[in-house]
C-alpha cells in the first residue's frame, strides 16, 4: 500500500503528465463520491427517459442511466480540452468521421493510459467511454468534483478559464488519490442568464423537476428547468439541416456535415469578453 506522501506524488505526476499529453484542464475525483452523485439518482425519475434513443444502445447490462463501476476503481482522472468558438470544426460530425475534438481527447487518453501502465504496473486503468450506456460516467459531475468548474444555469460545466467551451473525458484507476476539488467557483450568481434566453428550443422556459417531486436538491440547471428532450429536438433539427460539403481537413470526398447548436456555450460570458461589451463595441 502506498503512503499518503507517495499518493500525493503520484497525483502530482499524473496531473502534470495529462497536461504534457495535451490536456488544457485536468483534475482528480473520488469514485465513492461520484457513486452517490445526483445524476444517477435523478435519471430514473426523468420524464420520457424510457423513450430516450440511447436506451437502445446499452451495452453494460445495467438499467438505462445507471453507471457501471469497476469494483477496484477508486479515483477518476478527469481531463479536457478547450473548444473555443473560433474553432467550431472541433465538434463537427462529417459522415462517420470522429470530430477533431474527440480525436484529441482520445489521443490524450491513450497516451495517459500508456504512461500509467508503464510507470505503475500494479495499477488498473479503465478509460471511460463518453456515453453512460456504453460504460461511461457522468462527466460533468466528475469534473465538478475534480475541481474543474461548476455546473452552470445552462446545465453545462463552466470552467474558470474557458467557460463552458470545453470537452472532457475520464478514466478510473485503482488507487485512492487526493481529490483536487470541488471549488467554490460560481459565476452564475447574479448573471443576466444570456444562455437561457438564447436557447432556440426554449429548453429552460419551464420547471420540469422540483425538489419536492424528486427528493433531490441538485436539479438540472440548478432550478430543475432544463428539459433534455428539447435539447435533443434541436440536435435532431441540426442533423436534418446538415449539408453535403467537401472539407479537406476531414476528407477529399463530399460528406454530410452536422454542426450542432452551441448557443448556450457561445452566449456565456465566462472565459471571454462580456456579451454586452462585445455588442457595445460593434
Amino acid at each position: 500500500m502506498r503512503s499518503y506522501r507517495e499518493r500525493c506524488t503520484m497525483a502530482s505526476l499524473i496531473l502534470g503528465k495529462a497536461r504534457e499529453c495535451g490536456a488544457d484542464l485536468v483534475g482528480l475525483a473520488d469514485v465513492e463520491v461520484l457513486k452517490n452523485g445526483p445524476s444517477e439518482q435523478l435519471f430514473p425519475r426523468m420524464k420520457d427517459h424510457s423513450r430516450d434513443h440511447f436506451a437502445a444502445r446499452i451495452t453494460t447490462g445495467l438499467p438505462h442511466g445507471a453507471v457501471f463501476w469497476e469494483e477496484d476503481a477508486q479515483t477518476a482522472i478527469v481531463y479536457g480540452v478547450a473548444h473555443p468558438q473560433e474553432k467550431p470544426e472541433m465538434d463537427w460530425w462529417c459522415g462517420g468521421i470522429d470530430p477533431p475534438g474527440n480525436k484529441k481527447l482520445a489521443q490524450i487518453g491513450k497516451a495517459l493510459k500508456e504512461f500509467l501502465q508503464e510507470t505503475y504496473p500494479d495499477l488498473s486503468v479503465y478509460p471511460k467511454l463518453y456515453h453512460v450506456e456504453k460504460g461511461g460516467i457522468y462527466l460533468k459531475e466528475a469534473a465538478y468534483w475534480a475541481g474543474l468548474g461548476c455546473i452552470g444555469r445552462n446545465n453545462l460545466l463552466i470552467n474558470p478559464e474557458f467557460g463552458p467551451r470545453v470537452r472532457v473525458r475520464a478514466m478510473l484507476i485503482s488507487e485512492k488519490l487526493p481529490a483536487t476539488g470541488p471549488s467554490s467557483f460560481d459565476p452564475c450568481e447574479g448573471c443576466e442568464e444570456y444562455c437561457l434566453k438564447g436557447c432556440p428550443q426554449k429548453a429552460f422556459d419551464q420547471v420540469i423537476y422540483t425538489k419536492e417531486e424528486t427528493g433531490l436538491s441538485h436539479l438540472p440547471a440548478r432550478e430543475g428547468d432544463y428539459y433534455r428532450k428539447a435539447c435533443v429536438a434541436e440536435m435532431t433539427k441540426n442533423e436534418a439541416e446538415a449539408k453535403i460539403q467537401v472539407l479537406p481537413q476531414f476528407s477529399d470526398e463530399p460528406l454530410k456535415v452536422t454542426k450542432y447548436c452551441r448557443n448556450c456555450e457561445f452566449l456565456c460570458p465566462v472565459g471571454r469578453k462580456s456579451v454586452l461589451r462585445e455588442e457595445a463595441n460593434v
